[in-house]
Order: structure tokens, then sequence, then C-alpha cells
């Protein structure tokens, strides 16, 4: 289901709680599926980031099994809308405990068929446009002590040759994100970021700890905000990278703030 909202000079396009529209007088922010680099436009990592295909597709968790292949099992769930305004649109994924969840990357990409989480969980994602850009919240509800981590998975077009991420008073090009390849290139503790692009679009968050930077290609890139940076350890090892669901629900939240070019 497509939903549209709109603000004054901002359009947002949203299919099945993927982000695939984010423009300002026209201008498109969001990388367009069918182009060359990544078949989605954005996604969510939940409840864990990262590969697991060198652990066997299990993560260490105390309440039984959690078989996951890469960036968890949120994302082979299908959202539900349960609210929308001209400004807003509010989408929901609900798991039970142990019900297994095929794996759509299997048999050609993996080779787990099924997935599997020992908790259960509530995943709301919602959209909010304002004036001076788009806010996308994420609430996390569970068991208490429940473990996890989240990452927002959103692509980014890219309209010129040279781009440049800003980070505090570090520039990062396009060329240093696809020297790095599948692994991601780390942006550790800092909630926002700069692309520079032939328009500006600042990235800020609440809730996450660091960013992490992706693309095969130089049409788009990935900016990815993290609560952990699943290369930093061993694959056997990702359960170190837990958060912990004390007081539930637990709140996320991105903006998307275009900037005019002389502000940077």
């Amino acid at each position: 289901m497509m939903v549209q909202l709109q603000l004054k000079d901002q359009e947002v396009k949203i299919d099945g709680g993927e982000l695939t529209g984010y423009q300002q007088r026209g201008h498109e922010f969001i990388h367009q599926k069918g182009s060359p680099g990544w078949r989605s436009s954005d996604t969510e990592m939940f409840p864990l980031i990262g590969p697991t295909a060198e652990a066997g597709f299990q993560v260490e968790v105390d309440a039984g099994r959690a078989i996951q292949d890469q960036h968890g099992l949120l994302r082979e769930l299908d959202y539900e809308l349960i609210s929308n305004t001209e400004t807003t649109a509010v989408f929901r994924k609900l798991y039970t405990a142990g019900t297994l969840v095929r794996n759509s990357k299997y048999p050609a990409k993996s080779e787990v068929e099924w997935l599997e989480w020992p908790y259960d969980f509530e995943f709301i994602k919602e959209f909010t446009l304002r004036k001076d850009g788009l806010e996308v919240r994420f609430e996390i509800s569970g068991p208490s002590g429940m473990p996890y981590m989240l990452g927002y998975h959103p692509a980014f077009k890219i309209h010129t040759e040279k781009p440049e991420i800003i980070v505090e008073n570090k520039r990062i090009s396009l060329e240093e994100v696809l020297a790095v390849g599948s692994r991601a290139l780390e942006v550790p503790e800092t909630n926002v970021v700069l692309l520079k692009d032939k328009n500006h679009l600042e990235i800020r968050t609440q809730g996450f700890k660091h960013f992490m930077l992706w693309t095969e290609v130089s049409n788009m890139v990935c900016i990815e905000p993290i609560t952990f940076y699943p290369y930093a350890v061993p694959q056997s090892q990702l359960h170190e990278g837990f958060e912990q669901l004390l007081q539930p629900p637990a709140i996320y939240k991105v903006w998307l703030n275009p900037k005019r070019t002389d502000e940077s």
C-alpha cells in the first residue's frame, strides 16, 4: 500500500512501510528502487545487525534458540498501516516468540531456511513530515530484559560526481566508502552527519550511538544509524553488542533535514 505525505514543498512516498521517496522542491534524496546499487530504499536491522553465517546463523541469548540471518528477521515481516494523516504515517510489525519466519535469502544466498527469535516484540515505525524535514521514529516493545540491536538502513541518491559525508570536521569521500566494500565503514560515537551533494541533507539521530556507511556503486550511499558496529567482534560474539530492553518501549529517532548549500 502506497502512502504519500505532503507539507508545502516537501513530499514523502512510503510503500508498505518502506521510505521510497523524499523530495523537497522536486529534489529526490532517496535512492530509487530499480536503480543500480540496492534493491531496496530503506529497511531496519533488528533484532541484530551484521552477518551470522560464520556463527552457523545462531546468536547467543538467554531465553532460547535465536536463528538469525544477516541483519535479523524483522525485514522478513510485513508492516501494517495503523494510522495516516496528511503529514504522518504509523506502521507496525508484531512477532510472537518462537514463530518460524521464512528466510527470503534461502536457498540462493543463505543456508538457513527458517529464522526464529525467542521473544515477543512489537515494532513501530512512524513518519512525521515537519517544516524542517522528515522525522522517522522507532518504538520497540517486548519483555523487560530482551536483548536487541537496532539499525536503520536508508539509501540516499547521489546526484554529483564528488559528494562528501561530513562528520564534525572530518570529510569522507564516496571513494573511501567504496573501498571498504561490504563490511561498511564505521563512523563511531556521533549523532549527526551531513551529506554534501547537489543539495545537502543532515541526518541526525536520538538513541543510536554510531553510523556506518555502505555502497558498492557511485549513484547511492547508505548512511545507517546503528546501536552497535557488528564488525567490531567475531560473529560468534555478536551478543556482546546487545542493548537490553529495560523500560519498554525503547524510542529511537532519525531526522532527515534538508539544508541550503550556504548553511554548510
